[in-house]
């Protein structure tokens, strides 16, 4: 099965759910798109402990940290959804997307679109700030609209129950992780974490 980590903004915390996914479900890791440095893929290898998880090169990597269709007009190239072709792997795969779902990758197609293309089971980060219940229902309409399969919620960060409870409430998901607000980021959290998802997967 593969799983699409798509956010609710740039810095919802895909990359670090992306790692605790992948080191629970034994999964290899792909960032089609990175636009800028340093590389969202370095930080995952930095991050999981399971030697087997292989971690795929990029698609595209682009020089300037920017919307993709944005730094690609700069460096000089197109991107079409037609170029992205799944790494070859037997093992699940966790999909990691650039910036939020409606980030475009060209005139026609948007990041979130990578997800409908690998028919891969989305996962929604969400993380909890003023505002971020109307960011969460926003993207979960434009997931729905697209009829694309939502595993769950990941929320990330301080936790806020009235928030978490009435974005369940409305989008009808399950959450399959709560992400507290640590003060390092490192391979002994993403392990927690990771035991943690195991135990409530669904």
């Amino acid at each position: 099965m593969d799983y699409f980590i798509t956010g609710i903004d740039t810095d919802s915390g895909k990359t670090l759910v992306s790692a605790i996914f992948c080191e629970a479900l034994d999964a290899d890791y792909w960032k089609p798109v990175q636009a800028g440095a340093p590389r969202d893929s370095d930080t995952v290898s930095m991050l999981v402990s399971n030697p087997k998880i292989n971690i795929h090169k990029e698609a595209f990597f682009l020089n300037t940290p920017a919307s993709p269709h944005a730094a690609a007009k700069l460096d000089g190239i197109s991107i079409n959804l037609s170029d992205f072709i799944r790494p070859t792997s037997e093992r699940d795969l966790i999909i990691e997307g650039a910036g939020g779902c409606l980030v475009p990758l060209n005139e026609t197609d948007f990041v979130i679109d990578l997800a409908g293309h690998f028919k891969a089971e989305v996962v929604l980060v969400a993380d909890l700030y003023l505002g971020s219940i109307n960011h969460t229902l926003l993207t979960w309409r434009e997931l729905s609209s697209r009829r694309l399969n939502v595993k769950g919620i990941v929320f990330n960060g301080r936790s806020n129950p009235e928030s978490e409870r009435i974005i369940l409430h409305h989008t009808s998901l399950p959450c399959l992780l709560r992400i507290d607000q640590e003060e390092k980021i490192d391979k002994q959290v993403v392990k927690k974490y990771s035991t943690l998802l195991k135990s409530a997967w669904l």
